[in-house]
């Protein structure tokens, strides 16, 4: 496949100045740059057209449209898209420069009609931004269920993924739900008979612009989402998906023991949290290895909080519509 037959879709909300870098990072990409980038603006206030006109040596369409979610805008984008192949990125991420040699790469000798790539870190970002990317990423923290390794049936998710042009008609790409419409669209592709891959040399330094609070608001929405997939797509529901609830939930067990005198089950949480702490020390700094312990905790927290919760909810209202119960996951 030629780069020429590849567009770029990106949705933005209100947030020039991640344009203005991830626009730069394909400056420096090494190579011909003969692709489409497609700009969608998602309804903003602060746009980003001003941006653009800096990239004269980029190919690039920009569109602005009322604010319907970031699925929505990707779906847009891809309608009006000259490509017959999309990578669709989020506005926080740069572009390591060799990535579209390893996309294409991929695309040639290990083709499918939709692709997930893995996130890094980069050694400018701040330590927190760090230490987020490990928590979302390693495998003493996930299971490297958002990429790390080569995994058949893989769930793509939207900050670096491809998917074919032929694969997006046949499915109509993205929901409603938000977060959940990329590995939502993934599970549909799949029933309809496409496959999805990782391509575990494919990354992207994903920049991620969150505190503590919006962080913990995230992943708690992540844990909802899960849930209600779960619901919508049965044969896709997996006991590792419990975990963070379960942890959760013997980590408030634990505590309550201490008081009793029974603290073997606290020490294995100290255990692990020395490993979390070990391991992203070595692989950053002492200070990330710190924020590491605080950002998996979180995690675990925000996730398992989520997950059980809209468990519960679906189960104690069947006769309730999901969009009713959650109201916030759902764009219009």
């Amino acid at each position: 496949m030629h780069l020429k037959d590849i567009s770029f879709i990106i949705p933005v909300y209100n947030r020039p100045n991640e344009i203005d870098e991830l626009l730069n990072s394909f400056l420096n990409l090494k190579g011909l740059k003969d692709f489409e980038i497609l700009i969608v603006e998602d309804g903003s206030t602060n746009r980003c057209n001003y941006i653009i006109k800096k990239y004269d040596d980029l190919n690039i369409s920009y569109y602005f449209k009322e604010n319907s979610g970031p699925g929505d805008s990707r779906n847009y984008g891809m309608s009006v898209a000259k490509g017959c192949y999309f990578i669709i990125l989020d506005s926080d991420c740069l572009l390591p420069k060799n990535y579209t040699e390893i996309l294409k790469k991929n695309l040639s000798d290990n083709y499918s009609d939709c692709f997930g790539g893995v996130d890094d870190s980069h050694t400018s970002f701040n330590s927190f931004q760090k230490a987020v990317s490990f928590s979302m990423t390693s495998f003493i923290t996930t299971g490297h269920l958002r990429g790390g390794e080569n995994s058949k049936n893989f769930q793509p998710r939207s900050f670096n993924m491809g998917i074919s042009k032929v694969a997006f008609e046949k499915s109509k790409g993205f929901g409603k739900i938000h977060p959940g419409e990329d590995p939502d669209l993934s599970i549909r592709l799949k029933n309809l008979g496409f496959s999805t891959k990782l391509y575990n040399k494919l990354k992207v330094y994903h920049k991620r612009r969150i505190s503590i609070s919006s962080f913990f608001t995230q992943v708690y929405k992540f844990g909802i989402a899960r849930s209600i997939l779960n619901n919508w797509h049965p044969k896709t529901k997996k006991i590792i998906y419990w975990f963070p609830s379960l942890f959760l939930i013997l980590f408030i067990i634990s505590v309550c023991l201490l008081s009793v005198g029974f603290n073997i089950l606290f020490l294995l949480y100290l255990i692990y949290f020395l490993l979390v702490f070990t391991i992203s020390s070595f692989k950053n700094n002492l200070l990330v290895g710190f924020l590491s312990i605080i950002t998996t905790f979180v995690q675990f927290l925000g996730y398992g909080y989520g997950f059980l919760l809209s468990f519960l909810s679906i189960n104690i209202y069947r006769n309730k519509k999901i969009q009713d119960i959650f109201p916030k996951m759902f764009f219009k």
